[in-house]
């Protein structure tokens, strides 16, 4: 007695026994078309969920972040800058100066909870933040004994600040990884956004061929040109892959523009603006230490002993002037330039009246150098300049966030509802086959 066979194997025979007759190579096809637009409307609406939820992080979330980085780090630098400016003005610290001081304070602090509830459990970012978090209150405290001991005129004052400010390094140092690692997370999400799906692609030109195949061989055994159902069925998937490949160009060309003319432009003036807060952090605290704090430069006969302050304030001066540069180079319209340029007349006279102010400083009148940094408009101090600059990179910024918000929308809306349309329009397509193959399959009943 023979063995038993399976019932795989039975199956696999019958099968192939129904293969040899036309009905049931009818049906096989019917099978094969429909499985084919399901496949191919099944991958679109998961490739295209990918790449839309990648460009709502972009839109909604990385970005914001990544703004949120860069507003922790110009807080934090501004609050030093109005910490050593008010300190320079003694007893006679404005009132304009301490709540400068005590705005970024806050809202360096109110971005850090931000950034906390936004931030992956366990992640670099998040460690840098408790770091944060942690150091802002011992800043704080040093910031507060520098002014209580420069209001009584004691020099233990400045020892206070130079002692905030090595804090303030530290926690600008961490601030700046914040901003790059936000960047990073950024620049990852465009990159899950703006790959087109080759596969939905491929899939979507396999599933119109194998129709086009079953049309052609239908009217080569019937001389019907049309096939209702077949019709319907490629047309639902012509339209699909059409809709994929017009709809994800229109959201790359979208998502790439808020990204080379929003993106780009934000972090260059973010460095700008941070650059410009290190250059006037520096230029008062060159005045509080007096030449207390030095370090020697060059080598060899070249080598010669510098002010620490001062120096920095020249290195970061030099980036200033390369950032405000780049930032001409990419702004793509008057509105956008304008406050560029507008900055970068401020520096330029920033520069001078510096010059001139240190100058006075070396010539031993310390109160007219104090004057050109910290005086009244009259005198035309470094303040005013620093203060224009500010103001004016902070106009840029608020320009190239709507160009990217409306550049990054744009993106986004044309993934708008290519998900479930695939969906519906694949089903609606393997109902046409199914239906068309059974309009076949009846005549031979």
């Amino acid at each position: 007695m023979p063995p038993r066979r399976t019932a795989w194997a039975e199956g696999v025979d019958r099968l192939r026994a129904a293969a040899t007759t036309e009905p049931g190579r009818l049906r096989v096809i019917g099978a094969v078309l429909a499985a084919l637009v399901v496949v191919f409307g099944a991958l679109t609406a998961w490739e295209m969920a990918e790449r839309s939820a990648a460009a709502d992080d972009v839109l909604h979330r990385s970005q914001p972040l990544s703004a949120d980085a860069a507003d922790i780090y110009r807080s934090l630098a501004d609050a030093n800058t109005a910490a050593s400016s008010g300190f320079l003005a003694g007893g006679q610290e404005t009132a304009e100066s301490r709540r400068t001081y005590e705005r970024d304070i806050r809202l360096a602090a109110d971005k850090l909870v931000t950034a906390a509830a936004n931030s992956e459990p366990g992640s670099t970012s998040q460690k840098t933040i408790t770091e944060l978090n942690k150091m802002l209150p011992e800043y704080k405290g040093l910031v507060e004994r520098a002014r209580a001991n420069n209001r009584q005129g004691y020099p233990l004052g400045g020892a206070y600040l130079r002692y905030a400010n090595s804090k303030m390094q530290v926690m600008l140092g961490d601030a700046e990884q914040l901003y790059k690692v936000e960047n990073q997370r950024l620049r990852s999400d465009y990159d899950d956004a703006t790959p087109y799906p080759w596969i939905a692609i491929g899939a979507g030109v396999l599933a119109l061929g194998g129709l086009g195949w079953a049309q052609r061989r239908n009217y080569r055994r019937t001389n019907r040109v049309l096939n209702h159902g077949l019709a319907t069925a490629t047309a639902a998937t012509t339209v699909v892959l059409l809709w994929l490949a017009v709809g994800h160009t229109a959201a790359r060309a979208g998502l790439n523009e808020s990204y080379d003319h929003g993106v780009r432009s934000l972090n260059t003036l973010n460095d700008a603006r941070i650059a410009s807060l290190k250059a006037r952090g520096n230029e008062n605290l060159t005045l509080v230490a007096r030449g207390a704090e030095t370090k020697d430069v060059g080598t060899g006969a070249a080598r010669k002993t510098v002010d620490v302050y001062d120096y920095d304030y020249e290195r970061q001066m030099r980036d200033l002037t390369a950032k405000l540069a780049a930032a001409g180079d990419l702004a793509d319209d008057t509105a956008g330039a304008k406050p560029v340029e507008a900055a970068t007349d401020s520096m330029r006279v920033w520069k001078e009246r510096h010059r001139e102010a240190r100058a006075q400083d070396t010539a031993g009148n310390y109160q007219a150098a104090l004057d050109k940094v910290i005086g009244t408009a009259a005198e035309e101090p470094t303040g005013e300049c620093f203060e224009n600059v500010d103001e004016n990179l902070r106009k840029a910024l608020a320009h190239e966030r709507a160009e990217f918000r409306r550049a990054a929308g744009d993106g986004r809306g044309a993934m708008d509802g290519l998900v479930v349309g695939a969906a519906v329009l694949a089903v609606l397509a393997a109902a046409g086959a199914v239906l068309g193959i059974g309009r076949r399959l009846s005549e031979y009943r």
